[in-house]
Parts: structure tokens; sequence; C-alpha cells
């Protein structure tokens, strides 16, 4: 919970980068979002640019006191990925908020990637983009055939480092709390590490830290030679990476276990992942052939005859549980969100995937640092 003069400086360092870039034809926008504590001040921000027509909080990752805060004053709509693939489904939806308006997309892991070329071809307004802030929801924009209108993530970009640093640790914790709850300890249980991308880096450093011993497996081999030569044990295959894993941490933001994995998991194995269980984990596959049972709070046993693992918080990102707070640093990347916003009611865009400027993103650097560390 922030202090008031905590509120405070955030909202005037989002104020400050809203005003960096002149907005003079101010669009809609549909925001969907993690709504945890922080949330409201950046979607005030979204505020100062654009009319907010509706959020949609992420269903996973809703903070309580965060929901009663922006509901007051703006509308919550509920968020369902299955919905959102449906093409005139969607498209009823955003005339039902947005008809015939300007209109920007924030989007948090692609959820309006299979539907982006039928709204903008039928929708009653324009479509001026998208801004996308997950890796998951920029590879699911880049991989489209065609993208229907400007995309700007800020998935890649350097001032989202600190923030994927940072939840390396809080995934880490969080694993290792719900492992304790079950009288366990991480130490002794060798990990495997699906995924070496700015995340699984993180991970695979903290357990590290703890003396864990980590293997590190990822479909590119550009990344096992660069685990390899940071001191980590790879595997070519994830067969091999699986085998004698007492922790599976699965961080490729696109299907790490599929069905014919989880036959691989070594008994007892406790598995977590980084995202929503819908893009890392094929749990669905499981009915039928596992028995689920919920062991403690947030940990669920999958059992069969002679083989039994744990599924930490559902499948889903398990560093939620307590807040996946990353502090004062998840700010650089909400304020990369708002400029690309204004970026794309100030001049639009040709389709395609765009990033914001290099330029801009060291105001934003510098302005931060003003306001949250080089203090006078």
């Amino acid at each position: 919970m922030q202090e008031d003069f905590e509120r405070g400086r955030v909202d005037a360092f989002f104020r400050r980068v809203a005003e960096s870039i002149p907005v003079t034809n101010r669009p809609t926008s549909l925001v969907i979002t993690h709504l945890l504590a922080e949330r409201p001040a950046f979607l005030r921000g979204v505020a100062r640019l654009s009319d907010v027509a509706a959020v949609l909080p992420k269903p996973r990752s809703i903070n309580e006191a965060a929901l009663r805060e922006v509901s007051a004053t703006m509308q919550v709509d509920q968020l369902d990925r299955r919905r959102f693939a449906e093409p005139e489904e969607v498209l009823a939806y955003v005339e039902s908020r947005a008809a015939g308006r300007d209109l920007v997309l924030l989007d948090v892991g692609g959820y309006f990637a299979p539907t982006q070329e039928h709204l903008r071809t039928h929708f009653s307004g324009r479509l001026v983009g998208v801004v996308e802030d997950t890796e998951n929801g920029h590879q699911r924009y880049a991989d489209l055939d065609k993208v229907a209108c400007p995309v700007f993530s800020v998935a890649r970009s350097p001032l989202k480092d600190p923030e994927d640093y940072l939840v390396g640790q809080s995934v880490v914790f969080s694993t290792e709390a719900l492992v304790r709850s079950r009288d366990n300890i991480l130490n002794g249980r060798p990990a495997c590490v699906i995924g070496y991308g700015k995340l699984g880096r993180s991970i695979a450093a903290m357990l590290h830290a703890k003396h864990v011993g980590v293997t590190v497996y990822d479909i590119d081999p550009v990344r096992r030679v660069q685990a390899l030569s940071q001191g980590y044990r790879t595997a070519a295959t994830l067969a091999e990476a699986l085998a004698g894993a007492g922790v599976v941490v699965c961080a490729t933001g696109n299907m790490a276990l599929r069905e014919e994995d989880f036959g691989r998991i070594a008994n007892g194995a406790y598995v977590a992942s980084v995202t929503s269980s819908d893009d890392e984990l094929e749990l669905s596959a499981l009915n039928g052939l596992y028995v689920k049972t919920a062991v403690e709070p947030h940990v669920t046993r999958y059992s069969r005859t002679g083989h039994y693992f744990y599924v930490l918080a559902d499948g889903n990102a398990v560093n939620f549980l307590h807040g996946a707070s990353v502090g004062a640093f998840i700010l650089l990347v909400q304020a990369e969100i708002l400029a690309a916003l204004a970026l794309l009611a100030a001049n639009g865009g040709a389709p395609g995937m765009w990033e914001v400027p290099a330029e801009v993103r060291q105001s934003i650097a510098a302005t931060w640092l003003t306001y949250f560390h080089e203090v006078s």
C-alpha cells in the first residue's frame, strides 16, 4: 500500500511523461492490465492521454483494493481469452464501448492479436494501433501473416530489463515459499529452468545464488551456449532437462510443457510458471489422466499409478501470489507504454511492429531517476 506522498510522486512522474509528447487528437483506449496494487496510478496516466472506455483486468492478477479504486471512476469489464479469440464477439464488445472513435488497444499477452485484422476492417471507428507489454504477446503479433495496424511493443525494451530481473527473483521467492509450505526446501532439489530469455536468466541466477544446481533448456541453441558459458548445465532435449529435476520453472511464455512432457517429470517434483497456465502449461490435457488433489493452498498434486508431481498456483504466474512487486522499477515500463500511446495518438504509423525511439526511452529513464533515485 502506497503512502499519500508516494502516490503523489508517482502521479507527478506519469504526468511529466504524458506531457512530454503532445497529443492533439485524444483517442479512446481499452486497457488490458494486471490490476495490481500500484496499477491505479498507471491507469490515471492512461486517462491523461486517452478516454478510457474500459479496463479489463487479467483474471488471476487482481488486487481487490485496486479494483475498488479503479471501479469508482472507470468502467471495468471481464477479460476472457476464449471470447477474445472470436472475431465477431470482440467486434461486438469493442463497438459497445468505443463505436465510431479513434481507438488504441493496450494489450498484455496478445489478446487482440487473433482479431486485429477483423477489427481494422469492420470496426465503425478507426483502429489507431496497439501497445503490447509482454514477450508472449509480442510473439503473437509478430507471428501473424499480416499485422493490420501499428503495434508498439515494449516487451524487448531495455527499460524492461530491471523489471524482468526482479520478476525472476520474485518467481523464485514464491516458488520457495510454496515448497516450504510442504515442509520441503529447494536445497537438494536439482532445478530445471525451461526458457533462457531475460526471465529465465534471472531465475537461474537466483536459484544458483541459493546453491541450487540448475539445468537450462531452451529450444534456441544460442541461448543454451549462453547458459553454458555462465556456468549452468544445459540439456540438448527437454526430456534430458526434466530427468531428475526436483523443481521445474517454466519461463518460455509459449507452452513449455505439453501433454507428453508431464510423464517425464520426476516423482515429487514441483512445477512453477512465470505466466498464465494457458500460455505455459497444457494442463487441460491431463484431465482424466491424472487425479488432481489440493494438498496445500496453491499446491496441487497430480497423480496416477506410479507417478506424481505438484503444480504451483494452478500453473499460473506463481509470483502473483505474493504481489509480484518489483518496486518503482515497474514504472519505467508503464511510462514507456504511456509514451507509445502518445506516439500513436500523435503520429499513428504504418502497420507493423514498432518500438519507442531510443531518445524517448532515455528521457523516461532520466525522469525516473529524478523522481525515484537521484533526489537531491
